[in-house]
């Protein structure tokens, strides 16, 4: 079962995406948790056969599993991240614009239309549309699979990874013999994890095969050789996979945060650092990049960059391989080698080998959000409590006040309005083992964690509030008759058809939607740094 904002937040996309029959099957899932079609129709008040239609359309775009339950029945359950990840499907698309063309955003729209396709049925609906691109499609089809933007949808896809890893986990601990300890409990969920990960790589192999190419011998056109080539599985089901674009909205925001630190030539080599191992970047979890050398990224600068002109050099004619080391020994903060120096770097800089830090980046990007909060909530003094409390650790009240050189009674409502918003926690640590109130040290430290839960929490309400004031502005009686009207195949090729005050609504309705939609693309980028890139930090 999910929280009440995440619960809300989900309810009101899928009502967006699917509307309110299946929106309210899943909020009975929601509420409820892991239920059987009955139990489903029961619940949601729904004729069986309009639960099982709804049922159906939720599992084909991957927002529910289903398994068999112990009695062998079918249980459902919602997959709150999937579901969530609708909210990304717009840049989904324009990074496939970005990276390989027109024809793969189609091929990508076309996927997040229906959930998963196979080959076939994906060229019979670009057909439609434009039967000149049939081979320009096929192409971008097979760059999109051998790049994995698309992965295979196979059975275990569509199971909740943590029954998988449960049940491995049983398996492994029933192979040890007497009372278990606690360095085996945890062999046995790392094989398990490792079992899980190295089935799920296993799967989304079948997308490409290969098949024999016959080709004209060299001495006689009448002698034919055999020679493979990999080509696109027909039988197989395609499903976008959503980190290997997240993989670049993470590089690009690293990108940004580089250039609003230093300038547009150290975002440009950074830049070119990213590009050169980005086929190596098969996932979010990695804490760095592969080490590549200061030559290769050379040659990924733009030849039109002008690096020369964000450092200041006695020449104004600089190789570019020169101002490469030096924005590489800036962004590495070669000249402060201490843990605060390397806590605030980009990238680590030997003298051959570069490799960018995502897992430091990461946790710098999430440590900003924090004091955000604290600044917009508690003023600049509630961050320099918390930054404190972050570096030093567990403090007591008094050593707090010293520190930041506060008065104790403006210190004291202070930490309980912080500890009150979950940024800062207590630790109790009793004088006597009657745990007695008055004989008890309280010392404050920051718990990143349950920080980072509180804060993502607050960020599915504000979704919500935006998806909810979307739909309410389009619902309104003027707004909805003048999209209707402007649906009309008459009125959608001449808008002229609409009436001057229509126009006006209807610019104005417009506008609204642009405003809401770049405010929820903001906000999103701040669950992207909680949730997505936290998979490989666990921060204490």
């Amino acid at each position: 079962m999910a929280d009440s904002h995440t619960k809300n937040l989900c309810v009101e996309i899928i009502h967006t995406h699917f509307g309110p029959l299946t929106s309210k099957l899943a909020s009975v899932l929601l509420s409820r948790g892991r239920l059987s079609l009955f139990q489903l129709a029961r619940f949601a008040d729904l004729k069986p056969r309009t639960a099982r239609a709804c049922v159906l359309v939720l599992v084909q775009h991957n927002i529910l599993w289903h398994t068999k339950g112990d009695d062998g029945t079918e249980m459902f359950e919602v997959n709150v991240d999937d579901c969530i990840m609708r909210l990304r499907f717009g840049k989904f698309v324009w990074l496939a614009d970005r990276i390989f063309g027109k024809e793969a955003a189609d091929i990508i729209q076309v996927i997040l239309d229906h959930g998963k396709l196979k080959s076939p049925d994906i060229m019979n609906q670009l057909s439609v549309y434009d039967p000149k691109k049939i081979k320009q499609y096929t192409l971008a089809l097979h760059k999109l699979v051998s790049g994995a933007y698309l992965k295979p949808s196979t059975i275990l896809s569509h199971l909740s990874p943590r029954d998988k890893c449960i049940q491995y986990e049983s398996e492994e601990k029933r192979k040890i013999s007497g009372f278990p300890t606690a360095k085996e409990l945890r062999e046995a969920k790392e094989v398990a994890q490792a079992r899980l990960k190295r089935e799920e790589e296993e799967a989304e192999q079948v997308g490409l095969k290969r098949k024999a190419k016959d080709q004209p011998g060299p001495r006689s056109n009448k002698r034919k050789t055999s020679e493979e080539e990999e080509v696109v599985n027909e039988d197989v089901y395609f499903r976008v996979n959503y980190a290997r674009f997240g993989i670049h909205i993470r590089n690009t925001m690293i990108e940004r945060a580089v250039k609003e630190r230093y300038n547009l030539g150290a975002s440009i080599v950074v830049q070119a650092a990213l590009k050169a191992t980005e086929n190596s970047q098969g996932d979010l979890s990695d804490c760095r990049s592969q080490p590549t050398s200061v030559s290769n990224i050379a040659v990924h600068i733009p030849e039109d960059a002008e690096l020369s002109s964000g450092l200041v050099y006695p020449s104004k004619k600089v190789p570019t391989l020169t101002c490469v080391k030096d924005y590489l020994g800036m962004l590495a903060s070669a000249d402060n080698p201490t843990p605060e120096g390397r806590a605030s770097s980009f990238i680590s800089y030997s003298s051959s080998k570069v490799q960018v830090e995502f897992e430091i980046i990461g946790q710098r990007m999430r440590q900003a959000i924090v004091e955000a909060v604290a600044r917009d909530k508690h003023g600049p003094e509630g961050v320099r409590i918390l930054r404190l409390l972050s570096s030093t650790g567990k403090m007591d009240e008094k050593q707090i006040s010293k520190n930041v050189m506060m008065a104790p009674k403006d210190v004291r409502p202070l930490l309980v309005a912080l500890s009150a918003d979950s940024l800062i926690s207590t630790q109790e640590v009793p004088k006597s083992a009657d745990r007695n109130p008055t004989r008890t040290f309280y010392l404050w430290y920051v718990d990143l964690q349950k920080c980072y839960q509180v804060i993502l929490g607050n960020v599915y309400k504000t979704l919500f509030n935006i998806a909810a004031r979307r739909r309410s502005e389009r619902e309104n009686s003027e707004v909805s008759a003048v999209l209707q009207k402007r649906e009309r195949s008459d009125v959608s090729q001449d808008e002229s058809l609409l009436t001057r005050l229509e126009r006006e609504t209807l610019k104005e309705w417009e506008s609204k939607e642009e405003k809401l939609t770049i405010l929820e693309m903001r906000v999103e980028e701040t669950i992207f740094l909680l949730k997505d890139l936290s998979a490989y930090s666990q921060e204490p």
